[in-house]
């Protein structure tokens, strides 16, 4: 198997796909990774886990619906032409 342009995408399709699919209550709260973890106070900078925590529920937000026609239009493909 090459290294291409296509392996590289598939392999950032698939990890969007993981940090997507994480659920807060089930996952993330066992590892102290929930909402309600983190919650600085007024001026101070957020630590690496408060925005590691938003930038997951962010990607799960704004890329759900866009993750299903990625994923189905990867599968097509991989059907069709392999």
């Amino acid at each position: 198997m090459a290294f291409t342009l296509y392996s590289l995408l598939q392999a950032a399709l698939l990890i969007v796909n993981a940090v997507a699919v994480l659920h807060e209550e089930r996952f993330l709260r066992h590892v102290g990774w929930g909402s309600d973890q983190g919650i600085g106070g007024f001026g101070e900078e957020p630590g690496i886990k408060a925005q590691l925590t938003n930038l997951i529920r962010s990607v799960r937000t704004v890329m759900r619906g866009k993750m299903i026609i990625f994923c189905l239009t990867n599968i097509v493909r991989k059907v069709c032409f392999c």
